[in-house]
């Protein structure tokens, strides 16, 4: 079980230990990782807010792709290093999500990135409306 923390400002956040598969062949960090650091975060925080992806799917016929990314790296992190993935809401649209990301060590910020993400019909992978129990746990995050 991942250990995830919902704080009051909305900020979510998972902790992701290094390990050496992780690592480029200078110890640190190969920098897709971090994409994937920030996947993981996405998924504990929508399982947090009580949605399965898979279940999105079926159920209401949804599911979030990632539209675009922008990425800025910092620091390096290295093999055993313990981090923290972070999540923060910046704006929902009817079918849309920007997200705020982070990868941090202690409270220094190794990278940050913003995550457009897509609402889209499972079917037809057309845009969609985020369907409205989503809208209504999303919006307590916001307002928090």
């Amino acid at each position: 079980m991942i250990e995830s923390e919902q704080s009051r400002q909305g900020t979510f956040s998972i902790p992701i230990r290094v390990y050496y598969e992780d690592t480029d062949a200078g110890g640190l960090v190969y920098y897709a990782n971090y994409l994937k650091f920030m996947e993981r975060a996405r998924t504990e925080w929508l399982r947090g807010l009580g949605f399965e992806q898979d279940a999105l799917s079926v159920e209401e016929g949804v599911i979030f792709a990632v539209r675009a990314v922008k990425v800025d790296f910092y620091k390096p992190g290295r093999f055993n290093d313990l981090l923290q993935a972070t999540v923060n809401i910046r704006r929902r649209g009817g079918a849309s999500l920007t997200l705020k990301q982070e990868v941090q060590r202690n409270s220094t910020t190794l990278c940050e990135a913003e995550v457009k993400l897509a609402c889209l019909d499972a079917q037809s992978l057309l845009p969609r409306s985020i369907p409205n129990r989503v809208v209504l746990q999303l919006d307590t995050v916001i307002l928090s």
